[in-house]
């Protein structure tokens, strides 16, 4: 195959330059009914006289494609040919929508730019999607041992006769409204812009330089939501819904390691969410990239080295202290903006709630979705070296049904050496 090389720009050109300030860029009125008066939202570089926001699409992977620009391998112009790309199924608009306090992270017309922005595309505007919806089946070994055990049925709909589940999955990329992030957190929208600009090492200047612009698009992780069932339904409070929301865990969720419970949770949700949608409900699983409570895996490693190291073993007693000490903190994951995706989705009430997290209940129930029933982890999906998390979480508040322990109970609680 022939390897082509493009040309890169042979000077820089500041954004937040006087001259890169145009006067006719489009117009977002947040929270708008109606899409064509709301605007697009427009992060592209090949026109810098259409942009109406801060940063490019792609999340944590405008890092790669710059790579690839600078390496000569990606056409610096380019523009997406989106024919045949629309949503497998159609999602809202609901009256979350139109509340431009209720969603804040996410643009729910980001799925429909075919649909409603054609007209500014054909007169030549780089107006990219920020949600993509499309069909699956999910092979997954739990799931296949459940209908082994006849705890999960085959029916030819959900579960099909090779034992995989039928899912809709719904890609969703950040799209941070400021004014109403500033709002959900309870601060100035310019103390929120500096402090955002001053962390991330000035990364983005607009952020202080342009405050005509209220719109960034973060470089980080995206979400996804799968859906088992009629994703219609998810917007119909009689129907029932098995939801669970779940924070990234690349070594439990992808290789499988035992110091946790997260894959084991999230493949029990995912089981029972699918169960629901046999029975007429609708099952829903919203993955979240917030690896090592939103620390990241090297610091996750450090903190089970330093738990497993320590004088005494690795204990539930000391489980959130020794992430404090090397993280500076026990959680840096925040919850406010999760529902948003709940409301993109029009949920209005989860009747199963797969979460023993207080942070993830009180956020969902805070914004207004009404929980009927909590689920905790069964206790015989839990792996032994999990044991110390599970114990020191449900010790700490956490959401369970079972025994909470304390004092010399929770210090005999113990993982494994680290040999």
């Amino acid at each position: 195959m022939e390897k082509h090389e493009f040309k890169r720009a042979s000077h820089v050109v500041l954004t937040s330059h006087t001259n890169q300030i145009y006067k006719d860029i489009p117009k977002v009125d947040w929270g708008n009914k109606d899409p064509k008066k709301r605007g697009p939202v427009i992060a592209t570089i090949s026109d810098k006289s259409n942009r109406n926001a801060i940063g490019t699409h792609s999340g944590s992977y405008t890092v790669y494609r710059a790579l690839s620009i600078a390496a000569g391998h990606f056409p610096q112009d380019h523009k997406a040919d989106l024919e045949n790309t629309e949503a497998t199924t159609s999602i809202g608009p609901y009256d979350s929508w139109f509340d431009p306090e209720r969603i804040v992270s996410i643009d729910p017309w980001g799925a429909q730019i075919n649909e409603h922005f054609s007209d500014l595309i054909k007169e030549g505007m780089d107006i990219r999607p920020s949600i993509a919806v499309t069909q699956a089946r999910l092979h997954i070994p739990e799931i296949e041992k459940s209908i082994e055990k006849g705890k999960l049925k085959i029916d030819g709909k959900v579960v099909l006769e090779d034992s995989s589940i039928k899912t809709t999955k719904v890609a969703i990329e950040p799209v941070w409204y400021l004014p109403g992030m500033a709002k959900r957190f309870g601060m100035e929208e310019g103390e929120l812009r500096k402090i955002l600009f001053q962390e991330t090492g000035g990364m983005f200047p607009e952020l202080v330089t342009r405050p005509d612009l209220k719109i960034l698009l973060p470089p980080i992780g995206s979400s996804t939501a799968y859906i088992f069932g009629d994703p219609s339904k998810l917007a119909d409070p009689k129907t029932e819904l098995t939801c669970r929301v779940h924070d990234e865990c690349n070594g439990s969720d992808v290789f499988g390691s035992d110091i946790c419970t997260c894959r084991p949770y999230l493949t029990y949700g995912i089981e029972d969410a699918a169960r629901t949608a046999q029975k007429g409900g609708v099952g829903l699983i919203v993955y979240f990239r917030k690896e090592g409570r939103a620390l990241g895996e090297v610091t996750k490693f450090l903190v089970y080295n330093a738990r497993k190291r320590q004088q005494g073993g690795d204990s539930a007693a000391t489980y959130f202290h020794r992430t404090e000490c090397v993280a500076g903190v026990e959680d840096a994951r925040f919850q406010e903006l999760m529902p948003d995706v709940l409301h993109y989705l029009g949920v209005k009430k989860i009747h199963n709630l797969h979460s023993m997290s207080n942070m993830k209940y009180d956020a969902i129930v805070g914004s207004g979705i009404e929980v009927v029933n909590r689920l905790s982890i069964p206790d015989e999906l839990i792996p032994a070296d999990a044991q110390v998390e599970m114990e020191a979480k449900k010790a700490a508040g956490y959401f369970t049904a079972g025994e909470v322990k304390s004092g010399d109970k929770l210090e005999k609680v113990k993982g494994r050496d680290i040999d």
